[in-house]
C-alpha cells in the first residue's frame, strides 16, 4: 500500500510538472513543432493565398518573401485588376496589369503606394511567421501560461504583449497541448471592450518545411462575426482550384 501511495504521488508530480511550463518553454515547443529545422529566419519562397470574404469576389496573391536579402513582392488579382507591389532593400516599385505607368487617380483608388506595401510586408511576415516571430526584439512573453477551454477545445495559451514602439495590441496564442501545434490565436486593441478579433486555423501546409497554416478564418471578439478565410497552397495551379 505504502509503495502504491508513493508511485501515485511521483506519477501526480510528473503531471503538474509537465504542465507548469513558463511562457518562453511553451513557446520553444510550438516553434520545435512548427519550424523544426529552424528556415524561418532564412526563408526564401513563395506563399499562394485566397482571400475568400463574404459578398465580394475573390482575392488571390501571390507572396514573395527573401528574408536575407530584405525582399518582398506581392501580386494580388482581383476582379480585372492585377497590382505588383515590391520593396528590396527599402525601395518600392509598382506595376498595374503589367505597366509602370499608373495614374495618380488610379494610385490613389486602388491603394497604391509605398506604405501600404511595407503594411502587407509586416502583415505577411507576421503572420505567417508565427510562432517564430514571437523571438523578434520588443516581444513580451507573459511567464505564466494559462489552460483554457476556447470554443469548446483545451489549450495552452500564451499572452504576448509588446514593447510601446512595436504595438500596443494584446495578443493570445492558444496552442494544443499535447502537440504544441498553434492552432488560434487573438488579439485585442482594448481588451475591456471586448474589440479586436480571433484566428481559428485549420490544416496545414509544409512550405520549406515549416508547417503553416492551411485556412485561416477571422472573426471579431464582440459578436463572434465572420470577416473571411486566408488559403494557403503551395504552388498557384492549387490556388485556382
Amino acid at each position: 500500500m505504502t509503495r502504491y501511495f508513493y508511485i501515485c504521488i511521483i506519477l501526480f508530480s510528473f503531471t503538474v510538472t509537465g504542465q507548469k511550463l513558463t511562457g518562453k518553454q511553451l513557446l520553444n515547443k510550438a516553434i520545435e513543432y512548427h519550424d523544426p529545422h529552424n528556415n524561418w529566419d532564412s526563408f526564401k519562397g513563395q506563399l499562394y493565398i485566397t482571400m475568400v470574404t463574404p459578398n465580394t469576389s475573390k482575392r488571390r496573391s501571390k507572396i514573395s518573401i527573401d528574408l536575407p536579402n530584405a525582399y518582398f513582392s506581392s501580386v494580388v488579382t482581383k476582379g480585372e485588376n492585377t497590382i505588383t507591389s515590391i520593396i528590396e532593400k527599402g525601395d518600392c516599385s509598382f506595376t498595374l496589369n503589367g505597366s509602370p505607368n499608373i495614374t495618380q487617380n488610379k494610385k490613389d483608388s486602388l491603394k497604391i503606394n509605398c506604405s501600404r506595401t511595407k503594411m502587407m510586408k509586416d502583415y505577411y511576415t507576421y503572420l505567417y511567421g508565427l510562432p517564430m516571430k514571437l523571438k523578434d526584439p520588443g516581444t513580451i512573453i507573459d511567464p505564466i501560461v494559462v489552460r483554457k477551454s476556447f470554443k469548446d477545445k483545451e489549450y495552452l495559451v500564451l499572452k504576448v504583449t509588446y514593447d510601446k514602439e512595436v504595438g500596443e495590441d494584446v495578443w493570445y496564442f492558444y496552442f494544443n497541448p499535447n502537440t504544441y501545434a498553434m492552432e488560434v490565436y487573438q488579439f485585442f486593441h482594448d481588451e475591456s471592450k471586448n474589440d479586436g478579433e480571433y484566428i481559428l486555423l485549420s490544416d496545414e501546409e509544409e512550405i520549406l518545411d515549416i508547417k503553416m497554416p492551411k485556412n485561416r478564418a477571422w472573426y471579431y471578439n464582440k459578436d463572434d462575426k465572420y470577416l473571411g478565410t486566408d488559403i494557403l497552397t503551395k504552388t498557384e495551379e492549387l490556388q485556382k482550384n
